[in-house]
């Protein structure tokens, strides 16, 4: 083990990554990527924490991170692209994907698509059903690659090296990332519901609108 204290979710992946390595950051990173809800974020800054530690190297986990992370992506949109609403709402109740969960998260992706594939991986939730959502919604594929390819740029980027600069200091900074990540979480819904607030007044003046036209065309 490295010396630096790890807290609680890190140090339980610890056995983990000391038996695997590099194959347990690629295959838990890919599987949170693609609708599967398993601590692929966690292992990350793990790896990143051995790497600052000597145990591993930055470079290998960026890119087999970086890789896994754009390859679990790709695979959930397929799936939404091929499987569509019914696979989702079939299956995805085994993974924790909701029918209400679902249908927030996919009101908010159609609005804001490229953007969201970007950022999404932030958000816990999203991470694991923006590439599926994008499928879904027949997101095209010359937009969904390089979003997809720099949300995990930015992602791997962040978190590898939160990890690796962080040191003796891993254990707050991983609790104030992960409390900031919640806000940033509530700040995404908070926004989200902005929009549905502001298409509902919007499907409300138009209505207006057309209640008062066809009025006026009575009148006539």
């Amino acid at each position: 083990m490295t010396a630096t204290p790890l807290p609680g979710p890190l140090a339980h992946l610890a056995p983990l990554l000391d038996d695997y390595g590099y194959p347990a950051v690629g295959v838990l990173v890919l599987l949170d990527n693609c609708g599967i809800p398993v601590p692929g974020q966690t292992i990350l800054v793990l790896a990143a924490v051995y790497a600052g530690a000597g145990r591993m190297s930055i470079a290998g986990v960026v890119v087999v991170a970086l890789v896994a992370a754009v390859v679990g992506n790709t695979l959930g949109y397929l799936i939404g692209r091929s499987g569509g609403h019914a696979f989702v709402l079939r299956w995805g109740r085994y993974v924790r994907i909701t029918p209400e969960r679902y249908a927030k998260a996919e009101d908010f992706f159609a609005r804001r698509g490229a953007l969201v594939v970007t950022f999404a991986r932030f958000i816990d939730g999203l991470r694991q059903t923006n590439g599926i959502i994008a499928g879904t919604t027949e997101m095209p594929w010359r937009r969904f690659v390089p979003a997809n390819i720099a949300g995990a740029a930015l992602w791997v980027g962040v978190w590898a090296s939160v990890g690796y600069f962080a040191g003796s200091n891993i254990g707050e900074l991983y609790r104030q990332a992960v409390r900031y990540q919640v806000y940033l979480a509530l700040a995404a819904v908070a926004v989200a519901l902005g929009f549905v607030v502001r298409s509902l007044l919007r499907r409300r003046r138009r209505r207006r609108a057309q209640r008062k036209e066809i009025t006026s065309n009575d009148d006539a």
